[in-house]
């Protein structure tokens, strides 16, 4: 078999894909989704972290957000397909052991650990002390301008904001996940 520039090109990328889960921008990779859902912990704030009833429970799916696909809002936020140099918010954290059955469920059903890649996850107060002006390594790009207001993060921000609100910013958290 004759290997041309683009068919090794093609190869290389789908091996990249299967072992790392990171393309060059110059290959041609299929896109990166994200995945996921809100959690809150209402009881928390009243009865304490400890209690028994202070559970996370799944207050939205992200696919309701319409969040897009946007790589420079993956990367800034999440450290996925970051080509950009930015320094991830909440990079690879994994699925928190405490996550809600809805959650757990949905994760699982979407193909668990063994198709996911770049789980993480990252609470409101953690977002609402970023530092939404740092930039990407080139300098053209900061955070507000790929995932802050006026981007297709803004719903997703608008309402953990809310329950944050109610609840307390350290018991509302995002947990995503890629293909």
């Amino acid at each position: 078999m004759k290997i041309t520039a683009s068919s090794w090109s093609i190869r290389f990328c789908i091996e990249i894909k299967a072992t790392s889960h990171v393309c060059s921008r110059q290959t041609a990779c299929m896109s990166t989704d994200v995945s996921g859902m809100i959690e809150c912990r209402p009881l928390a704030r009243i009865w304490g972290e400890d209690d028994e009833d202070a559970v996370w429970q799944a207050a939205i799916d992200l696919s309701l957000l319409n969040t897009g696909n946007a790589y420079d809002a993956l990367a800034c936020l999440f450290g996925v397909r970051n080509s950009f140099g930015f320094q991830p918010l909440a990079e690879d954290r994994g699925l928190p052991d405490d996550v809600s059955d809805r959650l757990r469920a949905a994760f699982n059903a979407w193909g668990g650990p063994r198709d996911a890649h770049g789980t993480t996850w990252i609470n409101w107060a953690e977002l609402a002390a970023a530092d939404w002006d740092e930039t990407d390594r080139s300098g053209t790009r900061s955070r507000s301008t790929v995932a802050g207001p006026g981007t297709h993060w803004a719903p997703v921000w608008d309402v953990m904001r809310a329950l944050a609100e109610l609840h307390g910013p350290e018991h509302v958290r995002l947990v995503v996940w890629f293909d």
